[in-house]
C-alpha cells in the first residue's frame, strides 16, 4: 500500500502542477490579449485587424499552454504532436466548417467588402459591424440583437454595404391628381428640395413628370445627401411636401375606377 502511495505521490503532484499552470496560464493569456487590445486602440491599425489578431493571438497562446500542461503532467511532447499530425486527417475532416471560417475571415481582411461601424447586409441580415473575429463577423441590427455571422459564407454571400460611399441618393416619388397644374407641382417640389440645408447641390437634384398612373399623375425626385442624412433627407421630404400640398390644395389621389353603365334600350 505504502508503495502505490509512494508511485501516486508524484503523479498527483505532477497533475496539481498542471491544473495550477493551467488556471495560472489561462488568467495571464486573458490579460495579455486585454493589453494587446489596449495597446492597437493606441494606434493607427485598421479598425478590422484588432478584433482578429486579439481571437488569434488567444487561441495561439492557448495552443501553447496546452503543450506545457501536457509536458508537465508527463506526456512526451514529441509523441503528442506526432498523435496531433496522425490526427490531423480526421481533425480536418471533422472541422472543416471552422477551417472554411477562419479563410474567409482572412479573405474578408485582404479584400475589405467592409469595415467596423459600416452598415451592411448579407444573408437577409442587416445591421453595423462590430468586429471581425477568427471564425465569424459580429453584427449589431437596428433593434439592438447580435448576430454572428460565419465568415466562410459571408466570404461566398454578395455583401451589400450601405456606408462604404459618403453620399447616397434618395428616390421618392409623389403622386397628384389629374386635374393638378404641372407647372406648380414641380414650382413646389423644387421650392421643398431648394430650402432643405442637407441636400447636396452637386449632383444636382432631378424633378421630373415620371409616367401616367391609372389615376395619377407620378413625379419622381432623386436628390443627393450624405450618407448619414440620407434618412433624414428621405423622411423631412415625405413631410413637408405633404405640407406643401396641402397649403396649395393639391390633392393626393387615391385608386379609383370610373364605371359605364350602357343602357341597352
Amino acid at each position: 500500500m505504502e508503495n502505490i502511495i509512494q508511485e501516486m505521490i508524484p503523479v498527483v503532484k505532477s497533475l496539481a502542477l498542471a491544473l495550477i499552470v493551467l488556471i495560472v496560464g489561462l488568467i495571464i493569456i486573458k490579460q495579455i490579449t486585454k493589453r494587446l487590445i489596449k495597446l492597437m486602440d493606441k494606434t493607427e491599425m485598421d479598425a478590422n485587424l484588432k478584433p482578429f489578431l486579439s481571437s488569434l493571438l488567444g487561441v495561439g497562446l492557448k495552443v501553447l499552454l496546452l503543450f506545457a500542461v501536457v509536458g508537465i503532467i508527463g506526456v512526451d511532447t514529441s509523441s503528442f504532436v506526432a498523435v496531433l499530425a496522425s490526427m490531423g486527417f480526421a481533425i480536418g475532416l471533422a472541422f472543416q466548417g471552422s477551417l472554411s471560417n477562419f479563410a474567409g475571415g482572412i479573405l474578408l481582411l485582404a479584400i475589405k467588402p467592409f469595415k467596423v461601424g459600416d452598415v451592411i447586409e448579407s444573408n437577409g441580415i442587416l445591421g453595423i459591424v462590430q468586429g471581425i473575429k477568427i471564425l465569424y463577423t459580429e453584427v449589431n441590427t437596428f433593434d439592438n440583437k447580435t448576430v454572428f455571422i460565419p465568415n466562410g459564407g459571408l466570404a461566398n454571400s454578395s455583401i451589400t454595404n450601405f456606408t462604404r460611399n459618403e453620399i447616397r441618393r434618395v428616390d421618392l416619388e409623389f403622386n397628384v391628381s389629374y386635374n393638378s397644374d404641372i407647372k406648380k407641382v414641380k414650382e413646389l417640389l423644387n421650392k421643398v428640395v431648394s430650402k432643405h440645408e442637407l441636400i447636396l447641390a452637386d449632383p444636382e437634384p432631378f424633378i421630373k413628370l415620371f409616367k401616367h398612373g391609372s389615376s395619377e399623375l407620378v413625379f419622381l425626385i432623386r436628390v443627393w445627401a450624405k450618407t448619414d442624412d440620407m434618412w433624414t433627407v428621405h423622411y423631412d421630404l415625405l413631410e413637408q411636401v405633404k405640407l406643401e400640398f396641402d397649403k396649395a390644395k393639391i390633392s393626393i389621389p387615391y385608386p379609383q375606377m370610373d364605371v359605364h353603365i350602357k343602357n341597352e334600350k
